[in-house]
């Protein structure tokens, strides 16, 4: 594993450059469209380029080769000039020890917008940033914790904000537990976070009619405080969904609503303005009506753990030069988990461990790295008493896939712990075994 400076590859428009090149798009729409706007696929095929970098050159949120923008000018009869483009800046290593405020910052949580060290997952991003700016638009997003949910929701979000959308960003994590308990004012909550959110003024209390109920309000509220007053479509990100799973009839209501706002993009225009992007760590473990639920509905986006490749592509955004082994190692450590990865690709950038005492070291040991994070999880499943310490340690020492009550494979995997292999379960990484082995031996 070697390391060495770099620097970013790949350019982004300016401001300027990104007028430039709308202003001649708008043109040719004109003179060569009859006035209509061009599709993303009609843009293709004049570009010569792929509909997934189209959508990189407009958004300006990610690098593309000096010679696509070329390419793109070209085709509306315009020169690409120094002033259209810039390289954006990326740290080094080095950077990193020179200064305090350069380098990459600490995993935690949600990876900010404008960090270099987010990986694109090959075409998720580019096909949910087309997906969201269709109307009536529904992005199922599903991921075990860690798995850079929120951080791709915030990029969805942006990119709708980026394309002439409002957006609104909604954690489930946000709300306290008591409104739970109330449809009512549960919805009436749901209402008052998003008008708050577009500066819009409340008429909750006005609009809210105990005749048609809450549902019916809450339908009535939208359309009538929220949609009909926006002028743009409105993005509209729910994360931590599964929260909602705890409160079977506040899910089956809630989720009914959102199924049946998405049949109302099919009919009426109004309810076109609305695109959903509904983010859970798990499956879905309560019943719900097949015909009232969400989830079998709209574009089902489901986060892969990162392979060789992308763990090598992330290594050298903090500058680490993993060769195939190396890879192979560290994905059967962590296997493949982006936060893990990028914890320990953290702390090796800033010289505070290497990979070979990384692979090596007592996930006990003060030391370790991941302790923390472990004793994080081993904390969480002490707290859920519904047996799930019980369960993992089945998982633990058996030699094979085993099979689990649904329920607990489910929440076991949506803590990152397990991995379902058809309708069994088997632990999803040697970091974890190596710890709760020993956990388990040291309570006998």
């Amino acid at each position: 594993m070697s390391k060495k400076q770099r620097r970013r590859r790949g350019v982004v428009l300016t401001d300027k450059g990104l007028e430039k090149l709308q202003k001649a798009k708008t043109e040719a729409e004109y003179t060569e469209n009859k006035g209509n706007r061009y599709t993303l696929e009609a843009l293709s095929e004049k570009t010569g380029l792929a509909m997934d970098t189209l959508m990189k050159v407009f958004a300006c949120e990610s690098r593309v080769d000096k010679q696509t923008l070329k390419y793109c000018f070209r085709a509306f009869q315009l020169n690409l000039c120094e002033e259209d483009f810039h390289y954006p800046e990326i740290y080094s290593s080095e950077d990193t020890f020179n200064s305090l405020s350069c380098g990459p910052e600490l995993p935690e949580g949600q990876v900010p917008l404008d960090s270099p060290f987010y990986l694109e997952r090959s075409s998720i991003e580019s096909d949910c940033y087309q997906a969201i700016l269709k109307p009536g638009a529904l992005i199922r997003l599903k991921a075990s914790r860690r798995m850079g949910k929120s951080s791709l929701l915030a990029r969805i979000i942006n990119h709708g904000s980026n394309n002439n959308c409002a957006a609104v960003s909604l954690s489930f994590q946000l709300a306290d537990t008591k409104l739970f308990q109330d449809l009512d004012r549960f919805l009436q909550w749901f209402c008052a976070y998003i008008t708050l959110n577009l500066k819009l003024e409340n008429k909750i209390t006005d609009a809210w009619d105990d005749i048609f109920g809450s549902k019916i309000s809450c339908k009535i509220y939208f359309e009538e405080h929220i949609l009909s007053i926006l002028n743009t479509p409105l993005v509209l990100g729910l994360d931590d969904v599964d929260r909602l799973f705890q409160y079977p009839d506040l899910a089956d209501n809630f989720f009914g609503l959102l199924r049946a706002w998405h049949e109302e993009a099919k009919n009426r225009d109004i309810w076109k303005k609305l695109r959903l992007i509904v983010v859970h760590s798990s499956e879905v473990y309560i019943p719900l009506n097949v015909n009232q639920s969400p989830f079998n509905v709209g574009i089902p986006i489901e986060l892969p753990r990162f392979n060789l490749q992308e763990v090598q592509g992330l290594g050298k955004m903090y500058n680490i030069n993993l060769s195939l082994k190396e890879g192979e190692q560290f994905i059967d450590l962590v296997g493949g988990n982006p936060y893990l990865l990028k914890l320990g690709l953290y702390h090796i950038c800033r010289q505070n461990i290497t990979l070979e005492d990384l692979l090596t070291t007592d996930p006990h040991a003060s030391s370790n790295i991941y302790r923390d994070h472990l004793q994080r999880q081993l904390w969480g499943l002490k707290q859920q008493n519904s047996g799930l310490l019980e369960a993992l340690e089945k998982v633990i020492f058996a030699p094979e896939p085993i099979e689990l009550e649904v329920v607990q494979a489910i929440k076991l995997q949506s803590l990152g712990l397990v991995n379902f292999q058809g309708q069994k379960v088997a632990i999803s990484c040697r970091l974890y075994q190596q710890y709760f082995q020993r956990h388990f031996h040291e309570l006998k």
